[in-house]
Parts: C-alpha cells; sequence; structure tokens
C-alpha cells in the first residue's frame, strides 16, 4: 500500500509539473511600454536607455526574459507621439515609461488607469499629470528635472561668464515644449533681480533657429538659455554650432552640448533618472501604485565647461568656476 502510494503521488506530480510550466509559459513576460521623444541613432538617447536597462537587470528585470520591452521611438514629432501613445496603451502593458511632458500629456490622455512613469518634466502639479508631489493620486508618478531655483542659477552662471551680461534669450520650440509658459515665469521670477531683460522666442524648427540666432548675433551683451526639450536634445551638434557661428554666447541643461562645442551646461544628471525611472518601474511591477509613489526630484547636477570655446568666443571663465566644474573640456 504504501508503495503504490508512493508511485500515485510521483504520478501526480510529473502530471501536474508540465501543467504549471506551460501556465508559466502561456502568462510569458511582464510587459513594459516606453515612447521615447528623440530618434533611435540619438547617442545621448541610447546612453538614457541602457542606463534604464541596466538596473532594471540590477533589481532583478531581464528584457527577453522575464520582461519585454516595448520601445517606440517618436522624435520630436507631435502626431507621431500621439499615434505612439495610442499604440502602446492598446498594447495593454502593465507600465508605459514617458520621458518628456509632450508624451506624458498624450498618454493620459489615453488612459486614466495603466501607470505611467515619467522621466523629464517640469511641474507636474501644474501641467495636471500629478496632484500632489507627494501624493500623486492618479495613474502616473516619476522624475521632475527642474526646480524653479534652477533658473536663477542659470542666469548667475551667465553672468560670471559675462559680467555685461543685459539680455537673456530663451528659444524654445513650441511642440517639444509646451510648458513654455511655466518655464518662462520661473525666469521672470528672478531675472529682475539679476538686472538682465528676458527675450523668449519660438523657434519651430533648425531653419527657425537659425534665424533666431542671426537676429540676437546683433545685440550687444545678449546670452542665451535654450529651453530644455525633446527638440534641444535631439539636434545637440546643431544647435551648438548655430550658436557657436554667430557668436552668441550660450548655456545649456545637458552635457552634451558642451562636448559637441557649447559653451557652458549645469543641470541635472539626466542618466541617473533613468536609472531612478526603473526603481519606480520595479515598485510598480511588484504591486506599488502610482498614486502612493512621491514625485522624486534630481540629486546629482552637473557643470561641465568647454574652454575652448569660451576663448573662442572671448570670454574669460573664472577660476571659482574651472574649480566647481565636474568637467573642464580645453
Amino acid at each position: 500500500m504504501r508503495r503504490r502510494a508512493f508511485i500515485s503521488l510521483i504520478g501526480g506530480a510529473v502530471s501536474a509539473w508540465p501543467l504549471a510550466a506551460r501556465a508559466q509559459q502561456q502568462m510569458g513576460p511582464r510587459r513594459i511600454g516606453m515612447v521615447l521623444n528623440f530618434d533611435q541613432e540619438n547617442r545621448e538617447g541610447q546612453g538614457w536607455v541602457t542606463a534604464f536597462q541596466e538596473n532594471l537587470k540590477q533589481l532583478g528585470w531581464a528584457d527577453g526574459q522575464n520582461i519585454r520591452i516595448e520601445y517606440r521611438w517618436a522624435g520630436n514629432d507631435a502626431a507621431l507621439m500621439e499615434q505612439t501613445a495610442k499604440a502602446l496603451v492598446a498594447m495593454h502593458p502593465e507600465v508605459i515609461v514617458s520621458p518628456s511632458s509632450p508624451t506624458t500629456a498624450f498618454l493620459l490622455r489615453e488612459t486614466q488607469t495603466i501607470p505611467i512613469v515619467f522621466v523629464q518634466v517640469i511641474d507636474p502639479v501644474a501641467q495636471g499629470f500629478v496632484k500632489s508631489l507627494s501624493r500623486p493620486g492618479g495613474n502616473a508618478t516619476g522624475l521632475v528635472n527642474l526646480e524653479t531655483s534652477m533658473t536663477g542659477k542659470w542666469v548667475e552662471l551667465l553672468k560670471q561668464l559675462m559680467p555685461n551680461l543685459a539680455r537673456v534669450a530663451i528659444p524654445f520650440n513650441p511642440v517639444s515644449a509646451p510648458y513654455s509658459n511655466l518655464y518662462l515665469n520661473y525666469f521672470k521670477s528672478t531675472a529682475g533681480s539679476l538686472g538682465v531683460e528676458l527675450v523668449p522666442a519660438s523657434v519651430p524648427d533648425l531653419a527657425g533657429f537659425e534665424g533666431f540666432a542671426a537676429a540676437q548675433e546683433h545685440e550687444p551683451n545678449t546670452g542665451c538659455i535654450p529651453m530644455p526639450s525633446g527638440f534641444m536634445s535631439g539636434q545637440v551638434t546643431e544647435i551648438a554650432a548655430i550658436l557657436l557661428r554667430h557668436r552668441l554666447p550660450a548655456l545649456y541643461v545637458i552635457r552634451a552640448f558642451p562636448k559637441a562645442g557649447g559653451l557652458v551646461s549645469y543641470g541635472n544628471d539626466i542618466t541617473d533618472n533613468y536609472r531612478k525611472a526603473a526603481t519606480f518601474v520595479d515598485s510598480i511591477l511588484k504591486g506599488a501604485k502610482p498614486a502612493d509613489l512621491p514625485v522624486q526630484f534630481p540629486t546629482n547636477f552637473e557643470l561641465v565647461i568647454n574652454l575652448k570655446t569660451a576663448r573662442t568666443l572671448g570670454l574669460t571663465v573664472p577660476l571659482s568656476l574651472r574649480t566647481a566644474a565636474d568637467e573642464v573640456i580645453e
């Protein structure tokens, strides 16, 4: 009797195992959607995505094994961003990663249930993405890339490089920077105390950016702070070259610009934001709700200076800035 019971038990376990295995296979890997507001060939963007992938792997999620990431590259095309948002939502992933304000806005129009993790947005409360920073309250949460105090710091840095600075031109792309009014309001709150005039300029494309730079070239004591957006980060080399060609000193937000010949950059470490986005995804896949995950501010900032460009523009970089810089390009 004992022998028959034992054989029966083993036989039941053997027959049940394939069923469990098949059920696991049918369930398949967890699906993540990722819409990106830059082209697939963008090296800077590739580095950000790699950082996201690597941290996910450290957290136990490997693409092609227990997760499947659906990447969609939309560039700076608003129509394509909207189509991509619709397509990703229709796939019903468990979470969608959104790099920017425009992509987040499109996604939230399509779903109020699928969790969305934004990576780089400005004032998500004012834009209506979350109810509050500490308690987002809906299906979106993530990371921001700008505190209001940063705008004053940018003007101060530019003024250290240009002691006679009187005007700050702020070009922005209306498609990739729908938050332009918020951004400009931040500047207005600090520019007056620093004695500079703000000159906002809408630039629809690279040709428009060229025209903007040519017009500012003839205005004395003018500096430039391009508004951060997918349009700017997607065309780093071209924008840095245009501003240098028209001898317009500029402060940028991402380090790729001085590496491409721009003057100086100061901003949060975007790569770090993508790493942290992976921790949000990990928490959501393990059962956390976006409504309960507080929005995070950046903690790592970078100052990069291109001394060669400074010399070309006839500017002297103070020793204090060179000492404080995370990287000085000779």
